[in-house]
């Protein structure tokens, strides 16, 4: 026996070693601030949690369609009518087990082995791995301040090749926070549609947005594929369920896809998931976006005056990607010191890229403003060491 060739080119995700870490000291008795995992601190809605409830005492915990429930796929596209106005036909929306389901069911109906998708640096890096599990490459192109961390129409043009099939652009972006301006989002779209490319669109911080609004890539195009999911915004993370909108052509092959990679979604998490629309759900999730913007602005401010660097205001997610260049140039082993030291888990920038990865932390605000003060203070205590 041996292990596939493939895994050779799978890259760790260091923040797990650190929360790995972050667990057995609070075994042993420490108490740790976690700004490092990607996850509300909100519970699922109540609402959520009592439709997720009577379905599973009913007993018929059963597949759907691969596709998902039709009644899911049409509140979905009502959605996208009342957010962006877009008239989005349920056909081309799948349901499928998180964000993560949704990039490997579209990559797999697009990706051919050997062909190059365009990403960011700094990036989620479990997208590119999923773009290696297909036999593709990913092509992490180096992004800064001046572009707010994003991809650009020139940017695309200069390093599109041969072997290219097509873009992520994820706005707002893990691990920036930044949202890719309306113009250059067009512009992005128009140029990989001019290379009959895919475009892939990855959506799953939409509705944590401050300011300005993020916008669809289907407020400008059919021919896109578009990744969102139900775990940022909306508080469901281990319900695991997101959603795939695809173009009309590609319907059929992510149907024969889903059937025979997922069967289908969990049952219980769709129709718990049905309850995240309502009026009186989105009311609550709104006053939580409000609270992590308060958090937000809490912590960028102490950041800076603490020395950090941070050359745009995140306006999305629940992500600061600070330079901490001025204080270590190997953000692995301050991440690890400071864990340590302080108990404050936090994520190094080597799991987002290469681009000057040793000098950038990520700090996500999933913690009340309490929390975060200590967290602030204890990391002042660890700089001034």
């Amino acid at each position: 026996m041996q292990i596939a060739d493939r895994m050779e080119g799978f890259s760790p995700f260091y923040v797990m070693e650190l929360l790995q870490r972050a667990k057995q000291l609070e075994l042993a008795g420490r108490e740790i601030i976690h700004m490092e995992v990607g996850e509300p601190d909100f519970p699922s809605p109540a609402s959520v949690i009592e439709a997720g409830a009577r379905k599973i005492q009913t007993g018929e915990i059963k597949y759907t369609a691969a596709a998902g429930l039709p009644e899911l796929r049409n509140k979905i596209a009502e959605y996208y009518q009342q957010q962006y106005a877009v008239n989005i036909p349920a056909e081309r929306i799948f349901i499928t087990p998180g964000a993560s389901g949704a990039f490997l069911l579209a990559l797999g109906v697009s990706l051919n082995p050997g062909e190059a998708i365009i990403m960011a640096d700094p990036c989620y890096p479990c997208n590119h791995n999923f773009v290696r599990f297909f036999g593709g490459h990913a092509k992490l192109i180096p992004v800064s301040a001046t572009t707010k961390y994003h991809l650009t129409a020139d940017l695309i043009k200069q390093h599109w090749q041969d072997k290219t099939c097509g873009v992520v652009i994820a706005s707002p972006s893990n691990p920036t926070g930044t949202v890719i301006a309306e113009e250059e989002l067009k512009k992005a779209i128009a140029q990989v549609n001019h290379y009959h490319g895919c475009f892939y669109s990855d959506e799953i911080y939409h509705g944590l947005v401050y300011e300005p609004p993020a916008n669809s890539a289907l407020q400008y195009s059919d021919d896109v594929f578009v990744i969102n999911s139900f775990s940022k915004y909306f508080s469901m993370t281990g319900w695991r369920i997101g959603w795939l909108v695809v173009p009309e052509k590609f319907i059929d092959a992510v149907e024969r896809m889903a059937q025979n990679i997922f069967i289908s979604t969990p049952s219980h998490s769709q129709y718990a998931a049905l309850h995240a629309f309502t009026e009186k759900n989105l009311q609550e999730l709104e006053r939580r976006k409000e609270l992590f913007k308060d958090r937000r602005d809490f912590l960028y401010d102490h950041l800076l005056r603490l020395g950090f660097v941070i050359p745009v205001k995140p306006e999305g997610a629940f992500y600061i990607y600070a330079d901490c260049s001025r204080f270590t140039n190997d953000s692995y082993q301050f991440a690890k010191d400071l864990l340590e030291q302080q108990g404050v888990a936090v994520t190094p920038g080597k799991d987002f890229g290469n681009n000057d990865a040793n000098c950038y932390i990520r700090f996500a605000y999933t913690a009340s403003i309490a929390k975060i003060a200590v967290a602030i203070e204890k990391l002042e205590q660890f700089l001034t060491r």
